[in-house]
């Protein structure tokens, strides 16, 4: 019966499939199944669904937060900074902590909790009428929500690389897109049916709105631990590593930066600053201007996400093809400036300016981001990365206070006289960067098949090798010994003449001729035999004065041939032509004559004769 279950064991190994995989597996259960993937890209799909609901609960909940809490706008707006202030630094930590500290599973589930915990906490201070609680909150929630994001994107790449990538952070930019919509249409009717239970509105009330919240992600946090088990799971199966975040992350590597990159920088925070401080106060400026209700306030507030979810694919896709990344991102900024323009100076439908401004930020997203990897190398990639989002959150934890500062004091009309400005300066800066771009000759603003070509040329050009000429036929020639010594101390920092070359070649020279000498040498060496006491070869060692010669001859041309070769930075064949015949013939004679005692007793002759006589070779 155990041989029985031992055959079925070797039979079902045997059936396993080239990844490790058994082909007995449903395919929901196979890591290597496309329903498997799906499903592990759902879970995906909402790991961040609690950060971006959570996100804008102050936005949704504006008019009820400053009236419940007793706040100015300036104050309601330090809710947004402080989520900004972790991320300066954690953009360049987030990475290396996901690689080399906890891992992908345990970092995504840790920043998870990070989320769950930021929320609770923003939620406690509420019901406690603590603003600095909240505050406090605020700062937890944001050490987890943009490294979660990290975590996220490496999961991704993880399962869907080679495969459908592209397609899959599409679809997690759209489902992130699609939980700031859900929070911005859905808390407010939440806070009302808890408003219409308490029977009044206050701190309570607005307490109790956002722990509902942070149920979402609660939601999350369990996404992270069944996503955590299944690529446990998967990496058991296939026999892999854990997913990694590839961020190289050097602080030396920012002085190397190009001026495109800092011009794309400053695209990059005077843009942002005009659209998520826009939509944090958006509600009430909606209400004021155009008399709109609470409920479509909301509504026209969360179009922008709603536009992005299904436009940031396509509009990515049509990048891609077209290229031109500098005049997409210079369009983008233009129609941004114009709606704002709209919003502030015309009492126009605003719906027009809005959807406008869901376009212009959907673009901007994928022709800006892109551009990094065209002006940095891959090496730098990852430092440029998180130097441009800590740039980017310090510019919004700033402009958010100052937002809110000018609000109170000024109203909505410099509000947007200063979203204005920042655009203005996001335009300069295109401009700039197209100019400086078109003198460097540089990839910015390449159509696609320009960009292809020019790629291939590269790689061409890279592969290439040249056909030696005659002047460096001597310089491909391999490295003797002696040049690899000289190359090794070289690189050690020793300091090598220049005509040392010269110097031992000269020495060369002289060691070669020394073998000639040799014929004469060895009559004086064995001379002295019968003196020595150790051995003397008439008595131990037949051998004559003639084959004792040839046999001296043959080694000391070794041992010269070897200098020779060392010395000598070229062809050893030229140094084996001089001695190659003679040894040939010497050797004969020797292993004719059975040497073997005879080369015991000439090593000892030798020895004592070097050691013993006034005889010197040199």
């Amino acid at each position: 019966m155990a041989d029985r279950r031992e055959y079925e064991g070797l039979l079902d190994d045997e059936e396993e499939n080239d990844e490790g995989v058994s082909p007995h597996l449903s395919p929901l259960c196979d890591p290597t199944h496309l329903l498997h993937r799906i499903l592990v890209l759902v879970f995906m799909c909402f790991l961040g669904f609690g950060s971006y609901f959570c996100y804008d609960n102050p936005a949704a909940l504006q008019t009820q937060v400053i009236q419940d809490m007793g706040l100015n706008t300036a104050s309601f707006m330090q809710l947004y900074a402080w989520y900004s202030w972790p991320n300066v630094v954690l953009c360049f930590l987030g990475g290396f902590l996901l690689d080399r500290v906890f891992g992908i599973r345990l970092g995504t589930i840790i920043f998870s909790m990070f989320v769950l915990l930021g929320q609770i906490i923003f939620a406690a201070g509420a019901l406690a009428n603590h603003f600095w609680l909240m505050n406090l909150g605020r700062f937890v929630f944001g050490i987890g929500g943009e490294s979660l994001a990290v975590a996220q994107n490496t999961y991704a790449v993880n399962w869907f690389k080679g495969k459908e990538l592209n397609l899959v952070f599409g679809l997690q930019l759209s489902m992130a897109r699609v939980g700031s919509t859900v929070n911005m249409n859905v808390i407010g009717w939440v806070y009302g049916r808890i408003e219409a239970m308490l029977g009044s509105t206050g701190h309570t009330t607005l307490g109790i709105t956002l722990m509902i919240a942070a149920s979402t992600c609660l939601f999350s946090l369990m996404c992270a631990l069944i996503l955590g088990f299944l690529d446990r799971r998967a990496e058991k199966i296939l026999k892999k590593e854990q997913g990694k975040t590839g961020e190289v992350i050097k602080l030396t590597d920012v002085k190397d930066f190009p001026v495109s990159l800092w011009l794309i920088f400053i695209v990059c925070v005077a843009y942002y600053v005009a659209i998520f401080p826009f939509i944090g106060l958006g509600q009430v400026f909606f209400i004021e201007k155009f008399a709109f209700t609470t409920v479509q306030a909301r509504a026209i507030n969360s179009i922008v996400y709603i536009i992005s979810a299904p436009a940031s694919p396509l509009l990515g896709f049509v990048v891609d093809r077209t290229g031109r990344n500098v005049l997409w991102v210079m369009l983008a900024v233009i129609t941004t400036l114009l709606s704002h323009m709209m919003l502030a100076f015309t009492f126009w439908n605003p719906w027009i300016a809005m959807c406008l401004l869901g376009l212009s930020y959907s673009l901007l997203a994928c022709a800006l981001w892109p551009m990094v990897a065209f002006v940095v190398p891959e090496h730098q990639l990852g430092t440029a990365y998180g130097f441009m989002q800590s740039i980017q959150n310090l510019g919004l934890a700033l402009m958010s206070m100052a937002a809110g500062s000018i609000l109170d004091l000024k109203g909505y009309l410099f509000l947007e006289v200063f979203f204005i400005a920042c655009l203005c300066l996001a335009l300069l800066a295109v401009v700039l960067l197209y100019l400086y771009n078109s003198y460097k000759e540089g990839e910015l603003n390449l159509s696609a098949s320009e960009r292809t070509s020019r790629m291939k040329s590269e790689d061409a050009q890279r592969l290439r090798v040249p056909q030696p000429s005659v002047e460096d036929h001597d310089h491909l020639k391999p490295l003797s010994p002696f040049g690899l010594r000289i190359r090794y101390l070289s690189r050690l920092g020793v300091q090598v003449s220049l005509d040392i070359s010269k110097r031992l070649m000269e020495l060369a020279v002289f060691s070669h001729r020394c073998v000639v000498v040799l014929a004469d040498a060895g009559s004086q060496v064995f001379s002295g035999l019968q003196e020595c006491p150790q051995m003397s070869c008439a008595s131990r060692c037949p051998v004559t004065l003639p084959e004792t010669n040839a046999f001296v001859l043959i080694n000391f041309s070794c041992v010269c041939a070897s200098i020779w070769m060392f010395v000598f930075d070229c062809n050893p064949a030229r140094v084996h032509e001089s001695v190659d015949a003679f040894s040939r013939e010497m050797c004969t004679v020797l292993i004719q004559m059975h040497t073997l005692h005879g080369v015991i007793g000439i090593f000892n002759a030798v020895s004592w004769q070097f050691t013993h006589s006034s005889f010197t070779f040199w």
